[in-house]
């Protein structure tokens, strides 16, 4: 599907303080001053950069105070196994503020890296998604979604639990996003997105498809669609009239759109200071200022088109432009004397690496060295200490992690040289999320394939710790089955395109008897499906199915061709590559031919809808979670800045309308020959949840059983414990049923 939200932000530094303007609000809450802001040239408040462009910036947000909500609360469900992600460390690595769903909903807390206490800070039900501890320690940034929506909000917190206040994105129908804090602490940068004009911020701009009326409604946190069976055209008369949501008056284009990105003093002593402004804008997050605040780091751009762009406060001007890759957001730093950029970059290459580009004082690039690179594998995180003397790099090995450190300024050597790489082992596959955490420390959030997701950390490049309130690897599921460690299958397509997967063979199988599969598609699609425990795959594996999981084209990982073989007419060997992988497990699983099954989630999800209809006789059955079912209604109703950057990716709403309409499975829904399950989080605007509805009442209207699982409170990711359990028990319910009978 298309780019995360997260993807949407930017992050800057501050200027000198001012009184509060007019629209400053509100008096701060236990507001005390800092120390004072480094000078940072900067464009008045509320006026666009020269070369912004566009009509102008949205207005400046206001913090609003809100009560304190630190400490316990009643929950339905507190998880044992609990997951421990996202962490950002204070300034001497003391303590980590971290997201955790030990309370059945991912929420902030804070604790001691070496020590058992944890706190939790924000005790509303809205969940976490982002965090950031500012330099100073003063404050903690962190990003929530109202009701579990795609619309977020930036707020900021003490770290004892006090001052709560959102800083942007308190609105109805907005959303902001969180950059990262000022090198000291004085102010953070938020993007706010603009509101579409005919969104009121509870649904989807565009014309829905209405369920029937007899369409029934199941009580708790879901609603479920189907279940009353339709009489089918055979033998009884009834002629069955296509569905085609094309017919509906839907725009091709939303005009709507922009991205503003802002610098915010907590403490409300300054007025917010415009950064950047771009309409129609996929992409818009900062992610360093010098630390003289002559320069700023944006990163920009629609999906697989990304850039790094460095910037000139003092007068805006752009100054050097860099391609960098999809994936972390988080694409460089400068050094501390603004003279190199650091930047994990694919520029002119297959695969990712670290660069160094030289700077001048004005700004402007004096010559780019390849600092660190690996043959056949990205860069997929970068991160560096606080002194910018040492880089941390995490390497993507056929999914899995490879972790080490260079130090970026060795003695006698040129400003954008680097010492000898030092590896780092490992304890667990993949490396999610990479911080400084004071002198010589850093945390690491970690997840594998027998493991919660956990955060760890180390001093001095040594061994990792694992933090005390990250569940034991024994506690990841209960008692009695092990998670299922999955084999790397690689294959051919028929065009000749190598591909991969992991296959997770159920427990309790001879090895070589043939067992009901199902083909799990990941999102993206730049995703890459790597070796994690993932909950879902428990629950099928425990009902004896196999599970193949690919990456067809379009995937990351696997190089920049590799990513880009899916664009435009490309999207139809995506396709291809489905039933290939679904023929290699029946070959190499082994799979049973004649019990497979199809699901995927995002842009998964419009695999599962799209090989149904294309490979009608392959599968029994498909479940389809949060996917696309027609581009054109998609284009209309989901976000303006992520139709931006899927227009690259999938093709231009209007330029390219025959492809997309070709590529969409509603063109093609006569085709489909077998039941169906729809799952679809009420609140999302990424994927609206008609993309689900229109399909499901067009299979129904042909006589074939589906149905549609509607969670309550979520949006594009399914966040709550007890909505993940359900939509995990539905799925494997649907699946065990249409495959092992």
């Amino acid at each position: 599907m298309a780019a995360d939200a997260r993807d949407h932000v930017t992050d800057e530094r501050r200027t000198p303080a001012a009184p509060p303007g007019p629209g400053s609000t509100s008096p701060p809450l236990d507001a005390h001053p800092g120390p004072p802001a480094a000078p940072v040239a900067a464009w008045p408040p509320g006026t666009p950069p020269a070369d912004a462009p566009g009509s102008g910036p949205l207005a400046a947000p206001a913090p609003v105070a809100l009560p304190g909500a630190s400490g316990p609360r009643d929950v339905v469900t507190r998880l044992h196994a609990h997951g421990c992600w996202y962490p950002s460390a204070n300034a001497d690595g003391s303590e980590a503020a971290f997201i955790c769903d030990r309370g059945g909903v991912p929420q902030l807390y804070a604790g001691s890296v070496d020590g058992e206490e944890e706190r939790l800070l924000d005790a509303s039900p809205d969940p976490v998604k982002e965090v950031s501890w500012s330099p100073d320690g003063r404050w903690i940034a962190y990003t929530t979604a109202p009701g579990g929506g795609e619309h977020t909000r930036v707020l900021c917190v003490r770290p004892d639990g006090t001052g709560r206040r959102v800083l942007a994105g308190a609105d109805p129908g907005s959303t902001a996003y969180l950059g990262c804090w000022a090198h000291d602490g004085s102010a953070v940068a938020v993007t706010l997105a603009a509101p579409p004009a005919d969104r009121d911020g509870t649904g989807p701009a565009r014309p829905d498809v209405a369920p029937p009326p007899h369409w029934a409604e199941r009580g708790g946190r879901a609603t479920l669609l189907g279940g009353t069976p339709y009489d089918t055209a055979a033998g009884t008369g009834r002629t069955v009239t296509p569905t085609d949501a094309r017919a509906l008056a839907v725009p091709a284009v939303r005009s709507e759109g922009g991205l503003s990105a802002y610098l915010i003093d907590p403490d409300a002593l300054a007025a917010p200071v415009l950064l950047a402004t771009e309409t129609h804008a996929a992409t818009l997050r900062v992610c360093d200022i010098s630390h003289d605040g002559r320069l700023v780091l944006l990163r920009r751009g629609p999906r697989g088109r990304r850039e790094a762009v460095v910037r000139r406060t003092a007068d805006s001007a752009t100054t050097c432009t860099v391609p960098v890759a999809d994936g972390d957001p988080w694409i460089g730093r400068f050094s501390p004397d603004g003279r190199t950029l650091w930047l994990r970059s694919n520029a002119d290459r297959e695969y990712a690496a670290l660069l160094a580009v030289a700077l001048g004082p004005d700004g402007r690039p004096h010559g780019t060295s390849v600092v660190a690179e690996r043959e056949g594998s990205d860069l997929d995180l970068l991160a560096m200490a606080h002194d910018g003397r040492t880089a941390t790099l995490a390497w993507n090995v056929r999914g899995a992690s490879e972790f080490e450190l260079v130090e970026t300024s060795p003695a006698g050597r040129a400003p954008d040289d680097a010492g000898p790489t030092r590896p780092v082992p490992l304890p667990h596959e993949v490396v999610t999320r990479i911080v400084a955490a004071g002198p010589g420390r850093l945390l690491l959030a970690l997840s594998g394939s027998q493991r919660r997701p956990g955060v760890w950390w180390a001093s001095e490049g040594v061994s990792l710790l694992r933090t005390p309130w990250s569940s034991r690897d024994e506690d990841a599921v209960p008692p009695g089955r092990a998670p299922v460690r999955p084999v790397l299958l690689r294959l051919t397509a028929r065009d000749g395109l190598p591909l991969s997967g992991w296959y997770y063979r159920a427990p309790g199988r001879a090895p070589g008897e043939p067992a009901p599969c199902v083909i799990h598609l990941h999102g993206g699609p730049e995703e890459q499906e790597r070796p994690v425990f993932n909950p879902l795959y428990h629950e099928l594996t425990g009902r004896g199915l196999d599970i193949f999981a690919p990456d067809v084209r379009g995937s990351s990982g696997h190089g920049r061709s590799f990513v880009d073989a899916d664009l435009g007419a490309g999207r139809f060997a995506a396709l291809d590559d489905v039933a290939d992988c679904a023929a290699h497990a029946v070959a190499e699983g082994p799979a049973d031919p004649t019990r497979l099954a199809v699901m995927g989630r995002s842009y998964g999800g419009y695999l599962v809808f799209a090989s149904l209809v294309w490979h009608p006789d392959l599968f029994r059955t498909g479940v389809a979670v949060c996917g696309m079912s027609d581009f054109a209604t998609f284009f209309a109703g989901t976000e303006p800045w992520l139709a931006e950057s899927a227009a690259h990716k999938y093709g231009h709403p209007e330029r390219d309308r025959e492809l997309l309409r070709a590529l969409s499975p509603m063109t093609r829904i006569d085709a489909l020959r077998v039941p169906l399950l729809a799952v679809h989080g009420e609140h999302d605007t990424n994927v609206p949840p008609g993309e689900s509805r229109q399909f499901v009442r067009a299979a129904r209207e042909r006589g074939l059983p589906a149905e549609l699982l509607t969670l309550r409170d979520e949006g594009h990711d399914f966040l709550r414990a007890d909505n993940r359990r359900l939509f995990r028990r539905a799925a494997a319910d649907w699946l065990e049923r249409h495959l092992t009978v």
